[in-house]
C-alpha cells in the first residue's frame, strides 16, 4: 500500500483578546508571517492580528487509506485547539479543509514531466 500525504487547514478566529494578548500575539507576529507559511506535522500558524483576528493552522500528515484523512483532519482540529487554550487564546469559526495530494490534479510542470518520462 501507498503512503498517501494530506494537508489539512485550519481556519479561524481569535475571539474575546485581551490587551494583554493583542500585544504578545503583535510581538510574536514575525514567527507567524505568511511569508513563513509551511504545512508541517506539528502545525504551523499564520496570522496578521493587526489587520485582522484570523488566523491559519497548516498541517501536513500521513495515511494508508483514503479515509485516514477524516481522522488527519480531526487530529489537525484537536491540536490547533490545544495551541490556542493552552495560551488562553479566545476562538470562534474554526473550520477545516483537507486535501489528499495523492488526488490533487498534475500541475503544468508535473504534467510536462510525466510526459517526457513516458516518451
Amino acid at each position: 500500500m501507498t503512503t498517501r500525504t494530506f494537508r489539512i487547514t485550519v481556519r479561524g478566529a481569535f475571539d474575546a483578546l485581551t490587551d494583554a494578548q493583542r500585544a504578545a500575539l503583535l510581538a510574536d507576529a514575525t514567527e507567524h508571517d505568511l511569508l513563513r507559511a509551511a504545512f508541517t506535522p506539528e502545525g504551523n500558524l499564520t496570522y496578521d492580528i493587526a489587520a485582522r483576528p484570523a488566523f491559519v493552522f497548516r498541517f501536513s500528515a500521513t495515511g494508508e487509506k483514503e479515509e485516514d484523512i477524516l481522522e488527519a483532519t480531526e487530529q489537525a482540529e484537536e491540536t490547533a485547539k490545544a495551541w490556542l487554550t493552552e495560551r488562553g487564546y479566545g476562538y470562534k469559526h474554526l473550520r477545516s479543509t483537507a486535501e489528499d495530494l495523492s488526488q490533487a490534479p498534475l500541475g503544468k510542470r508535473q504534467r510536462r514531466a510525466a510526459r517526457s518520462a513516458g516518451a
